[in-house]
């Protein structure tokens, strides 16, 4: 007959077991948008969570914290490094402080559509700069998605040439690409936080600033910024980034699970602000804006004192092979 000791004991150990295989992971998701389904990140964001929590059994469970909720940027990717965080969607710009060839993305016209970006960012180049970002910053790069082609506003006049931007003072992200982009076309470029904005263009710290549609939508900046010039000069980017420990954690299910789940995101991500860069001047126009459309020769205008500047920095902040790299897959990806 067991004592009563050795009941107890083997009760414990089977508990411990059975614990063991019911035990729940906690998956922090966070991106920088509103929390509302209208918003590109957070429908994939939605649309991730459900994927993740139904397919796994409820082995993962997703919480999703919107608006920065876990801080900057900066603080963001700092987390994915040390594991306090295990997934967040971070635009390109704060990116270059971890992973210097992010900024080759922020070429000045690189891409002529969508189409030819996925290409490369979905295909061998896309697969080499994710091996050497989690090498060189300790991030695992899940997808790239969109964050909108960028156009330049203001709320002082019409920008059809580059000369119509001289002596405008444009914020840009904290990104040393973005202050030679605007620099090179005779504006002046004053670094301001995302969360700042608005109210930078509301008191006249500045007066214009470059984003896409998502962006301009998802913080009224319109409400400031009576003009828009449509010169898609950066096919902007997000990254689903994910704490590399997290993702070796978990087994060879949950991770197709998590990888089928961040493709449901991103493509649902694209979609959406692709649509909005589509429909740019129509959607723009009718929150009260002044659109300016350029034509191809504009466009070169623009171009043609962005891009060179830009691939000397490149040479000097990632190397020849890097640019090479990218300059190959968009010229195979066309």
């Amino acid at each position: 007959m067991l004592s009563i000791r050795r009941i107890t004991l083997v009760l414990f150990a089977l508990a411990l077991v059975l614990g063991g295989a019911n035990a729940q992971r906690v998956l922090k998701y966070t991106h920088f948008q509103p929390g509302s389904e209208d918003q590109p990140k957070h429908a994939a964001a939605l649309a991730f969570k459900e994927y993740v929590e139904e397919n796994t059994g409820g082995s993962i469970r997703v919480e999703l914290y919107p608006a920065s909720q876990l801080g900057d940027a900066i603080t963001v990717l700092q987390g994915l490094q040390l594991g306090t965080i295990e997934l967040g969607v971070v635009h390109d710009g704060p990116i270059a402080e971890f992973f210097p060839p992010i900024e080759l993305i922020s070429t000045p016209f690189l891409f002529e559509n969508q189409e030819i970006a996925y290409q490369v960012f979905d295909g061998e180049f896309g697969d080499y700069f994710g091996e050497r970002m989690l090498d060189e910053a300790g991030i695992r790069h899940m997808a790239f998605a969109d964050n909108g082609i960028r156009h330049f506003t203001n709320d002082v006049r019409p920008i059809r040439s580059p000369a119509d931007m001289e002596g405008l003072p444009i914020r840009i992200q904290p990104s040393p690409v973005y202050q030679r982009l605007v620099e090179s076309l005779g504006a002046s470029a004053i670094t301001v936080s995302w969360p700042e904005l608005p109210t930078a263009l509301q008191q006249g710290v500045v007066d214009g600033q470059e984003n896409g549609v998502t962006n301009i939508l998802a913080a009224s900046l319109y409400q400031y910024q009576r003009y828009v010039t449509l010169n898609g000069h950066v096919y902007s980017v997000h990254l689903y980034l994910m704490n590399p420990d997290f993702y070796d954690s978990l087994t060879a299910e949950e991770q197709q699970v998590v990888d089928e789940a961040i493709v449901i995101a991103r493509d649902i991500h694209r979609e959406m602000t692709a649509e909005q860069d589509l429909n740019a001047e129509e959607i723009l126009s009718g929150v009260g804006m002044e659109v300016t459309v350029l034509s191809s020769e504009e466009i070169a205008a623009f171009r043609e004192l962005a891009q060179p500047p830009m691939f000397e920095y490149l040479v000097g902040r990632v190397g020849q092979d890097w640019v090479d790299r990218i300059v190959a897959a968009v010229e195979a990806a066309q």
